[in-house]
């Protein structure tokens, strides 16, 4: 975990930031159990946490007491403080948005969801968000000054160091974008804020690959302690993301995950948007399926589309989302035995019953039962959610961890 930050300093080095961590992960939740972690003199630790208690990132008391480990009487537990900032999250689809406040701590405080087509390009849709985020604040009778970082999810592979999507086949125009930079004036003007909580070059923005975030909130929310995590997103398109460890596995340059371009038997006619043939997006995905019943005479344009057929129980739809989880099964057989993940869980618009009946079929089938003797293959638990949550706890482990944290108190002055 990226938190661990104080087995690797010497321990009389740690940090106001690695204190922090340490409260928050629940290693050491009172004054004398974080000098017995740290070997921190009694002075040291409270000067460092004065630091974390004037800027309101900490309290003491509301847990109630508990036992020192130094001996003596009880010590007061310490507590991350998850309402001196908010956070907002959003998540673009191939045609539809959603939008998020959330407390520190992942609760949602306001949401809204939208039709917002990616097609319209960067300057559209991000200023469209901007508008979104200020109304949200206003639902919420918050101001600007309360939000401390912004999160995106976006359909496409990210390149996390710059913020920007690398050649996404489904979001024409948005190659190499300047999103963090867009988004962040787009909050600005809307909002009238020029930065969040003690960031004074402006309201940091995030970015990660929708998937990516997805799997994130999922195995933090309901799998934490699943050490090998996958989440496969079957919508308009094909995406997985990885969590191994605690932390999202993205490859050299965010592009980890991308199977919808893997290339399947099935598909060797299909034309996929990326400009190849036979690519498993072009045969399986929501957009696929899409068009196949369009050819049959049931109008359909995206994956939601096909999703609301399905809820309907068409049974050409039915039939095709089975079809098209066997092929993403073989796929994974794949997937499952390179990885070796404990949760295998199926997500967007055709994670229903035919489709994961269609999945296992062919990867039990498959893969070694080596490979998935010990695997669970699930659905997504929080749906729509997914990504706003994952994207807000990115936005707070990206804020908190022990060195950023020690950068944004200096900031602030402390």
């Amino acid at each position: 975990m990226a938190g661990d930050r104080t087995r690797e300093r010497p321990r009389c080095q740690a940090s106001a930031g690695d204190l922090l961590h340490l409260v928050r992960s629940g290693r050491a939740i009172t004054r004398g159990a974080l000098q017995e972690v740290t070997g921190l003199s009694r002075a040291t630790v409270g000067q460092r946490l004065d630091r974390l208690f004037r800027a309101g990132w900490l309290r003491e008391g509301a847990g109630g007491p508990a036992g020192s480990p130094t001996g003596g009487r009880p010590s007061l537990r310490l507590e991350f403080d998850d309402a001196h900032a908010v956070v907002l999250a959003a998540s673009l689809d191939t045609r539809h948005a959603r939008a998020a406040l959330l407390t520190l701590t992942g609760e949602l405080l306001a949401e809204r969801s939208g039709a917002l087509s990616v097609d319209e390009g960067p300057e559209r849709v991000l200023g469209e968000l901007g508008g979104w985020f200020a109304g949200l604040l206003k639902e919420a009778g918050l101001s600007a000054d309360a939000v401390c970082g912004i999160g995106l999810g976006v359909p496409g592979p990210v390149d996390t160091a710059t913020g920007r999507v690398v050649q996404p086949p489904i979001m024409p125009g948005w190659d190499g974008y300047d999103i963090r930079g867009r988004l962040g004036r787009a909050f600005a003007e809307q909002t009238g804020g020029a930065g969040g909580s003690g960031d004074t070059a402006g309201v940091p923005v995030l970015v990660d690959n929708d998937a990516n975030l997805m799997a994130y909130g999922e195995q933090r929310t309901g799998h934490p302690d699943c050490a090998a995590f996958a989440l496969v997103k079957v919508s308009t398109g094909i995406g997985a993301g990885v969590v191994v460890g605690g932390q999202i596995y993205r490859g050299i340059d965010g592009g980890a995950g991308d199977i919808g371009h893997i290339r399947v038997p099935e598909g060797a006619g299909a034309l996929c948007r990326c400009g190849s043939y036979g690519c498993l997006a072009a045969v399986a995905s929501g957009r696929a399926l899409a068009r196949r019943l369009t050819e049959a005479g049931v109008p359909a344009e995206s994956g939601s589309d096909v999703r609301e057929l399905l809820a309907e129980g068409h049974p050409e739809a039915l039939r095709l989302a089975r079809e098209a989880g066997r092929s993403v099964g073989e796929v994974l057989a794949t997937v499952v035995t390179l990885l070796n993940p404990g949760v295998l869980m199926i997500a967007g618009d055709l994670a229903g019953t035919p489709f994961l009946t269609g999945v296992r079929e062919l990867l039990y089938q498959r893969a070694l039962p080596r490979s998935t003797a010990h695997l669970d293959v699930v659905t997504a638990r929080l749906g729509e959610r997914s990504a706003l949550v994952g994207a807000g706890a990115l936005v707070v482990e990206h804020l908190y961890a022990p060195d950023r944290a020690e950068e944004r108190l200096a900031a602030l002055g402390l």
